[in-house]
């Protein structure tokens, strides 16, 4: 069996090549890899061996595309977070804007070029694949959460 700790550096990597910053990526793996239901930014500094400042904004970058949310833990003064249970169809979700946002930009460019270009052809191929994707994300997303129905697996 492979050491957690290794799997979760490896993970971190992949997510940072993948375009996430460093930090925000091992905050991630290590909330993945964690056994425990809820866990404190400290616990994450401690464990990365970081900085609370740069795991605070990792927190607030995971947070804002629902990678991560803030937990009551009654009798402790410090703010608990966990990963959620849907979080990465939450994260899909959240995409959806910035999919509208893409869309929207091709479509503005197209008002600025000329007839038969290649700059109209791109951006018009540009426009079409991020429609695309706005009409068929959500539906994926929901045959996501009605498999997951379908086999008893939690949300």
């Amino acid at each position: 069996m492979a050491d957690a700790s290794s799997s979760a550096e490896e993970l971190a990597l992949t997510l940072t090549r993948a375009g996430l910053q460093k930090m925000t990526s091992r905050v991630l793996a290590a909330l993945l890899f964690s056994e425990q239901e809820t866990i404190t930014a400290g616990e994450i500094a401690d464990r990365l061996g970081a900085s609370p400042g740069s795991v605070s904004g990792a927190i607030k970058s995971l947070g804002s595309v629902g990678l991560i949310e803030p937990v009551p833990a009654p009798g402790s003064r410090r703010t608990h977070y966990r990963f959620p249970d849907d979080g990465w169809a939450r994260l899909m979700s959240t995409q959806n804007a910035m999919i509208g946002y893409m869309r929207d930009a091709a479509e503005r460019g197209l008002d600025a070029v000329d007839g038969d270009s290649r700059a109209r052809r791109r951006l018009t191929e540009m426009r079409d694949f991020y429609t695309y994707l706005m009409r068929e994300l959500p539906a994926l997303i929901d045959r996501w959460y009605a498999t997951r129905e379908d086999t008893g697996t939690p949300d």
